[in-house]
């Protein structure tokens, strides 16, 4: 279990030697101390971004912490770096620049398979659209599919259910979909109008549009017919 610094948006001071006010503190019993009476004042800052050196520093140093902040509008502490050795934060850069031709060749390799994967994805996302909503026009499904897949995007095309090409997840892509580009449901929540009045007040109208897609259009029924005629 790591030690916990946490990275202070007030003005607090060490309870111990006074000393402040603190960027970085520990806690301890709920009471606020600094770094150097928490006998981690030797420890220098790492912040987060490259893993491989995050990781072998984290090796290499006989005492670290981890550094959050908490963040208030998602109501959580995030992450913001490590506090490790400084001896071992320099063998870690050592370690890192010795190989790093070859962890760049590795990231490559893991980025366009990324990509072939995201592509595989996305267009069996637009074929499961156009099979629940087969009067979608062909070009808009694999827009939809690409908004709601987008890798990082936290869209519903990367939750399990999306990923699983979930009926349900699909649809809720769609709609979306309809009533950010169909309706003027962007232009009501500009206007001040709340979210789900807006939703409210459109729902109808996006029913009536999804309605429409789940059937054929008849210029592509009567090519089916044709083409067993034939």
């Amino acid at each position: 279990m790591s030690l916990v610094v946490f990275e202070s948006l007030k003005q607090i001071h060490c309870a111990e030697c006074r000393q402040g006010p603190l960027r970085h503190l520990v806690r301890e019993a709920g009471v606020p101390r600094c770094l150097d009476c928490a006998d981690l004042g030797h420890l220098v800052y790492l912040p987060r971004g490259d893993a491989a050196l995050t990781r072998r520093s984290r090796e290499a140093s006989a005492l670290c912490a981890v550094v959050v902040r908490f963040h208030r509008r998602r109501r959580r502490y995030e992450r913001l770096g490590l506090l490790v050795e400084e001896a071992a934060l320099a063998a870690a850069e050592r370690a890192c620049l010795a190989d790093s031709e070859a962890r760049a060749r590795r990231r490559e390799r893991d980025r366009l398979r990324r990509a072939a994967q995201d592509v595989r994805f996305t267009a069996a996302f637009a074929a499961e659209i156009v099979r629940l909503f087969p009067g979608c026009p062909a070009d808009r499904a694999v827009a939809i599919a690409a908004h709601a897949s987008l890798r990082g995007s936290g869209r519903v095309g990367r939750t399990a259910a999306g990923r699983a090409l979930d009926e349900a997840a699909v649809s809720v892509a769609v709609r979306a979909a309809v009533r950010h580009t169909d309706t003027e449901y962007d232009a009501l929540l500009m206007a001040g109008v709340p979210r789900f009045a807006a939703r409210a007040r459109l729902a109808a109208r996006i029913d009536a549009i999804l309605d429409g897609w789940r059937t054929v259009p008849r210029t592509e029924a009567r090519s089916s017919l044709s083409d067993l005629a034939d």
